[in-house]
């Protein structure tokens, strides 16, 4: 395991200038990355799966810093967040493209991007989801294979992007995402001929929130099922299944998609609820199998910010965006191969 700067003996102020003034193709370099992932891990049973990461700052002048919830601290404090993607297959996976989320106080402010170098082009607020999204259509023109995306998907538009992009997923959502048992049918009402005609489709059956229905599920309703080897052996969890509508109140159909409940075995408590649009016929354990895979972006992040510093600040200057270092794990086994790239804004 290197860092870049332990290799061959690199000058580190040369090192440094290559990261805030040289002409890299950051692009062409972040390409070559995502491709020679293929290459090892990419086909029809892989996985991209996207999640942020925030990363601890201190003062108002690195490019996106602002108090926002940050995940490894557990709240809210002052950091970057980046939006991350990971390609997965199988006990293998690595890092393979990020955004640097902007939040929309910076965007607002000409003055403070200009300072922290963030080019113009890069100033429009994005939200974290259009920021996956977008990945997204990087990987699928850059030839990325893989079956199902396990997207984060407690933002509706989020799932629908991904949906219209042709691209399965198993995303999980909130305890209050709610849904219907049936096709509920939307039409516009009869006018009874007094007041305003309506104009807007109505569901024609209730809608209920997934924990009300899971909690009225009979003990039998669940299933188990062993996923794969764990840190501390198998990883076993119960399940419950079924296929249900879900409408945004706007589009013209209501849109089947599975329900997929996960348990852990011993718990009281659901950990994860869960939306997939694969077809109607896919096997729920395969589902469930996706869903445990999220658990290797978060391995991802620890090992590249353990191992490759991808927390830490190696910019000389304010231009650059931080962090600058961006790391690069593929990890199977207890075995890894480490590498790291810089990012700027």
């Amino acid at each position: 395991m290197f860092r870049m700067s332990e290799v061959n003996e690199v000058d580190h102020q040369s090192m440094q200038h290559m990261l805030t003034e040289g002409s890299v193709d950051w692009e062409g370099f972040g390409r070559q990355i995502a491709l020679e992932a293929n290459d090892l891990l990419g086909g029809r049973d892989a996985v991209l799966i996207f999640d942020e990461s925030g990363f601890a700052k201190k003062g108002e002048a690195s490019a996106g810093v602002a108090r926002q919830w940050n995940g490894r601290l557990g709240k809210v404090d002052n950091c970057q967040v980046g939006v991350f993607a990971t390609l997965c297959r199988g006990d293998m996976a690595t890092l393979i493209d990020t955004r640097l989320y902007l939040p929309e106080d910076w965007c607002l402010d000409e003055a403070r991007c200009k300072k922290a170098a963030i080019p113009k082009d890069q100033r429009q607020f994005l939200s974290k989801s259009q920021l996956a999204l977008a990945m997204l259509e990087i990987a699928r023109q850059r030839g990325i294979q893989f079956g199902i995306d396990g997207g984060y998907g407690k933002e509706p538009a989020f799932l629908r992007g991904v949906d219209e992009q042709g691209c399965r997923f198993v995303a999980d959502v909130h305890c209050d995402q709610t849904i219907y048992l049936q096709d509920p049918e939307l039409r516009v009402p009869d006018w009874s001929g007094r007041g305003k005609k309506p104009v807007r489709r109505q569901p024609q059956c209730a809608a209920q929130r997934v924990d009300q229905w899971a909690a009225a599920q009979a003990p039998e309703a669940w299933q188990r099922l062993t996923l794969r080897e764990g840190e501390k052996g198998l990883l076993v969890a119960d399940y419950l299944h079924a296929l249900a509508w879900v409408w945004d109140g706007q589009e013209e159909n209501a849109r089947c998609w599975h329900l997929l409940v996960r348990r852990e075995v011993g718990a009281e408590t659901i950990s994860h609820y869960c939306l997939s649009n694969a077809p109607l016929d896919t096997p729920w354990q395969e589902l469930a199998r996706v869903q445990a895979q999220r658990f290797f972006i978060e391995h991802s992040f620890r090992e590249a910010k353990s191992e490759c510093g991808m927390a830490d600040y190696q910019g000389v200057k304010q231009a650059v965006v931080s962090p600058a270092a961006i790391s690069i794990t593929v990890s199977q086994a207890g075995c890894s191969y480490q590498g790291q790239i810089a990012h700027r804004g």
